[in-house]
């Protein structure tokens, strides 16, 4: 049945309408978020996800622990303006590019031609600059399927826009199936060679957002290797055998335990903010497992499967309590994690790193899914 005949006009004190026919079925509402849009996914079993147009930011993840206690774990706000003027700017659930991740000293050269781009981190570019993809309005619309509800999203990124070549076209989608799946696709086409490199950056804390420190998580990372990186956090282009390093996560250990060793990677990223070479078992493109999480206190797992080669782990080193999120309990020290599945940062600038350059007759694709269950 097509969308447009399943749209109900719903009265209520929420002022909330709703694009479903029955109750049983996967259905999308949508309510006004003051002048951007939030639109809100469930499913049968309780699984409710919002997403707001400004940024394709995911506001909330709302999921059952092992005992059905429902609870949110994603970190974010409940207005607007405060992701706007968030201080630190932390890409909260955002959608990051064109480039997420660093770019060295912000330039990069293509075909010869040197392109210079913002340096908002330190001396380097990061997520797409001053004005990136976080920090747009998306257009939107509803979408619906078999088992599943979804939003489609759709930004023009321009030629030179921040500094990049080519107009961009970029597509991401959200699908929520019944399994308590987050499906996000990526797609992408340019008419000139660009670097693309887009990311979601969801902080999670399965505990439930403000409810303390992420140490206790046990993390795996499927991950044989990663990147180390210089002061900058721009990698060296060096593939670092994580065995016998604070960043072997192969089998699962808490977060917490090696975190605060003398280590020279700890040190320059203040925690785990690297990038990880995952193993994809000799398919480069196939979909593979890339991290699992568990929150003991709970029971909440969250699994991450990607089609992309590397994720970074970011350990929420710069979160400092200043921050207040929808439940009005600060974000404390390492009070939410990252897994931000992506090409390897600065690969522009490193010949030895898997290509991020689009060109034109190209599509950029790629599939990432959050899956969530109790145990």
């Amino acid at each position: 049945m097509k969308l447009r005949s399943t749209l109900l006009l719903c009265l209520s004190l929420l002022g909330l309408c709703t694009l479903g026919i029955k109750p049983s079925e996967a259905h999308v509402s949508v309510e006004d978020f003051d002048s951007i849009k939030l639109y809100t996914l469930k499913n049968e079993a309780g699984m409710t996800v919002k997403i707001t147009n400004y940024g394709a930011i995911i506001t909330s993840i709302i999921v059952p622990d092992r005992d059905g206690k429902m609870g949110d774990v994603a970190l974010g706000y409940n207005r607007v303006e405060d992701y706007i003027n968030a201080v630190d700017k932390p890409y909260f659930g955002a959608v990051v590019g064109r480039y997420g991740n660093r770019i060295a000293k912000g330039k990069f050269t293509i075909d010869g031609e040197t392109y210079t781009l913002a340096v908002n981190n330190g001396e380097n570019h990061l997520h797409g600059g001053v004005v990136g993809f976080d920090k747009v309005v998306w257009d939107a619309k509803p979408l619906e399927g078999d088992g599943w509800s979804g939003l489609e999203l759709t930004y023009k990124a321009k030629d030179m826009e921040e500094g990049y070549p080519g107009n961009l076209k970029l597509k991401v989608t959200y699908k929520l199936t019944m399994t308590n799946e987050l499906v996000v696709d990526y797609f992408a086409t340019t008419d000139k060679k660009t670097p693309v490199n887009v990311t979601q950056h969801t902080y999670f804390n399965l505990a439930g957002e403000g409810e303390g420190t992420i140490l206790d998580h046990e993390l795996m990372i499927n991950a044989n290797q990663f990147t180390p990186v210089d002061e900058g956090l721009i990698p060296t282009g060096e593939l670092r055998d994580v065995e016998g390093t604070p960043f072997d996560f192969r089998t699962p250990k808490k977060i917490g335990r090696d975190v605060g060793k003398d280590n020279e990677q700890l040190r320059f990223g203040l925690g785990y903010d690297h990038n990880f070479v995952l193993d994809k078992s000799g398919n480069d493109k196939a979909m593979t497992l890339a991290a699992r999480v568990k929150d003991p206190k709970s029971g909440r797992v969250l699994e991450v499967h990607t089609t992309e080669p590397g994720i970074q782990f970011y350990g929420g080193n710069f979160l400092d309590g200043r921050l207040r999120g929808k439940s009005g309990k600060p974000y404390v020290h390492r009070g939410g994690f990252c897994l931000e599945t992506q090409h390897f940062p600065d690969s522009p600038n490193q010949p030895n790193f898997p290509s991020t350059i689009l060109s034109p007759g190209e599509e950029y694709r790629t599939t990432t899914t959050f899956k969530f269950s109790a145990e």
